[in-house]
């Protein structure tokens, strides 16, 4: 497959590529290296042995009569003698004839044999990659003889070797590439085998512990997240089945007593308790429709936040006294006490909280009536208004009634959720009480804490944060 520009590369092939590009340019880098060093070597072993030979060779020369015709008898092989007067003038050479050579005088191997004894230099060759090494001595008589010979340098060297060089170099790229294509597939295999889908992957290397470390929790608040879904998703499926039932008991009521009137069948005297039902259960339709519609309005509420959107559906904020609140709905309440036998008292300080009257009505109301209805004939609700922590207010709500069972107490929140079913239902509400209690205190910042003993009461605290 062909990678299209600025697509995504394979981290194997690049790091394949990386090793096998690194390996090759140290490879190089290392020959190019060793032949300076074998040339300098070379060139110091060559000078010093040319040297020598200068040096026995002058010995020879200061004892002749005549340098050039010596010079001429010798047989010195690919060595070049050259015997040079004061003034530069060649006067003998080995390879060309004197007369037609420049003047050697600014030679700077002659120049420091004249003036020193002794010289020696080297500079490149005529013949391409090879270099020229000198080697002067001064004579007795006054002249100069040198040596000179023509080495291989680096290339010279390096070509020499071509075929040699070229067989190497394919063997080091090709065990580079099954090095590297090795290594590169060693070092990702880890990578590829971390699984983002676990919550719990191991980074392999210590530069990874930061992606990983990411992943995981990314995979934990995605659970979480799907969960939550879940949740809501099922919360409103019980929500509809539970509306449609609630709906459904006091429809039917209505239509079978309506029925009955329509049609004649009921007597005349029964008609009186026909019409009651129908008011009752009419009654309780508008309780539960009311409730239904507060909870929407909540549920929007929070989705909402804290901005316009929320004080569009409930209206702006305001100063509430909580102990007059409290103190007006014992007092609405007061005759469905009366007729449960319940004594409800109102105690405690003024406490100014901010947020919505009507919402802070129907809290308390939802509270209190709740601790009416699951009372006992003889029984009490305590309603205290108390500072809390920071500045904030505390309502608090007991009763003395038939209490909560621990398995119950996570529950009794939810919305239609009834510890006895049956019991409730003969008791009346519509169930969504203290899911209403819930959100309204959510809607203000509240936090509920529920303490309960069975047979002994209950106690709801909602404690608001400073207004």
């Amino acid at each position: 497959m062909v990678r299209q520009p600025g697509g995504k590369g394979s981290l194997s092939h690049r790091m394949f590529v990386a090793l096998v590009v690194a390996c090759t340019s140290v490879a190089v880098v290392v020959t190019v290296a060793a032949s300076l060093i074998y040339q300098s070597a070379f060139l110091a072993d060559e000078h010093e042995q040319l040297a020598g030979e200068c040096r026995t060779l002058s010995s020879l020369l200061n004892v002749s009569d005549d340098d050039a015709e010596v010079l001429a008898g010798l047989e010195l092989g690919d060595i070049r003698a050259t015997l040079i007067d004061p003034d530069g003038t060649v006067t003998y050479d080995s390879l060309a004839p004197a007369d037609e050579l420049p003047n050697h005088g600014d030679r700077p191997e002659v120049i420091a044999a004249f003036a020193e004894g002794s010289g020696s230099s080297e500079r490149a060759s005529d013949t391409a990659g090879y270099m020229s090494l000198y080697e002067a001595e001064r004579l007795d008589s006054g002249q100069v003889v040198r040596l000179s010979v023509d080495r291989a340098g680096v290339v010279a060297l390096l070509f020499q070797d071509l075929v040699l060089l070229a067989l190497l170099a394919v063997l080091l790229v090709g065990a580079s590439w099954i090095v590297s294509r090795r290594l590169s597939c060693r070092f990702v295999q880890p990578i590829l085998e971390i699984d983002p889908s676990s919550g719990d992957g191991v980074a392999p290397y210590e530069e990874l512990d930061p992606l990983v470390n990411r992943l995981n929790e990314q995979h934990g608040q995605l659970m979480h997240r799907m969960s939550q879904i879940q949740d809501i998703a099922d919360l409103r499926r019980e929500f509809t089945a539970n509306v449609t039932h609630e709906l459904k008991t006091p429809i039917a009521s209505i239509s079978g007593a309506a029925e009955l009137i329509r049609d004649g069948i009921a007597k005349p005297e029964d008609v009186p308790g026909f019409a009651g039902r129908i008011y009752d259960d009419a009654r309780r339709l508008s309780s539960l429709v009311s409730d239904i519609l507060t909870l929407s309005k909540l549920d929007e509420a929070e989705r909402a936040g804290e901005g316009e959107g929320s004080q569009e559906l409930f209206g702006p904020s305001e100063s509430v006294n909580l102990l007059a609140v409290a103190r007006d709905v014992a007092d609405r309440l007061a005759p469905k006490a009366r007729e449960a036998g319940v004594d409800v008292s109102v105690e405690g300080v003024t406490m100014v909280v901010r947020g919505n009257a009507r919402l802070l009505d129907e809290l308390v109301s939802n509270l209190c009536d709740n601790a009416i209805r699951y009372n006992r004939p003889g029984g009490r609700v305590f309603v205290w208004v108390l500072p809390g922590e920071a500045g904030g207010a505390r309502l608090r709500v007991s009763d003395t009634g038939i209490g909560i069972p621990e398995a119950s107490r996570d529950k009794v929140f939810e919305r239609f959720y009834r510890v006895d079913k049956g019991r409730s239902r003969d008791m009346g509400g519509t169930g969504l009480g203290l899911a209403i209690v819930k959100h309204a205190a959510a809607y203000h910042g509240a936090q509920i804490s529920l303490e309960s003993q069975v047979d002994k009461g209950t106690t709801i605290t909602v404690t608001f944060p400073r207004a």
